[in-house]
């Protein structure tokens, strides 16, 4: 059971994440958890991929490639994995197919733009216990404030509508594209794509319908 999840940021991707490693067993194979232990453990790719980070550079798809390889060569990816974040351009795609990984499933999960800004411009933090709320669909008891403490709740950079408009426009010019090459009927993957709208077992439903 080897998966690519795709969809833009605040699409309820990362949620989906847990329920199918969960019920399948896989591990989450996240491109920055990856990296940074790679970089803790000073692998040789590790210290490659820290010399370009240190320089504020982006450390390139070779490099994010060879450490996906290594990773899923380990033992508790022998059901299979979930690569989290990753391709997200279609050279990482290509490169992914050249090295020989098998890839079983591409769900994408989609949600309309306007959808996501509203989900994610609504969403208000208690800074000091992390607890979330949502103007709309979660609200506080009284506007603005920590239900339990009464502090006030902050509006995270990342929410920022202008952040979150920034964040959809990279995603449709870079991941979006992939949806058109893992749909392609020459592709060995098999490709769905549900809606990401609706209660989250429902889609959940409809995920683990499709991977059986």
């Amino acid at each position: 059971m080897r998966i690519i999840l795709l969809g833009s940021p605040g699409s309820g991707k990362g949620t989906q994440a847990q329920f199918i490693t969960e019920k399948y067993a896989i591990p989450q194979i996240s491109t920055g958890d990856m990296l940074r232990a790679a970089v803790r453990e000073g692998t040789p790719l590790g210290l490659e991929a820290k010399k370009v980070m240190d320089a504020g550079g982006l450390v390139s798809d070779d490099i994010i490639l060879g450490l996906i390889k290594e990773r899923i060569a380990q033992e508790d990816c022998a059901n299979g994995f979930l690569l989290d974040g990753f391709p997200r351009t279609i050279a990482q795609a290509e490169g992914l197919q050249n090295m020989g990984v098998e890839i079983d499933h591409v769900i994408e999960i989609a949600v309309d733009d306007e959808e996501i800004i509203k989900r994610m411009s609504g969403r208000r933090v208690h800074p000091g216990s992390g607890r979330t709320y949502h103007v709309e669909y979660n609200p506080p008891k009284q506007e603005g404030i920590d239900d339990v403490t009464g502090e006030p709740l902050i509006q995270r950079d990342d929410d920022k509508e202008e952040t979150v408009r920034k964040r959809l426009s990279v995603y449709h010019e870079q991941t979006k594209p992939l949806v058109g090459y893992y749909s392609d009927p020459a592709q060995p993957a098999k490709f769905d794509s549900i809606a990401g709208v609706g209660p989250v077992s429902e889609i959940t439903a409809k995920v683990f319908a499709i991977l059986g």
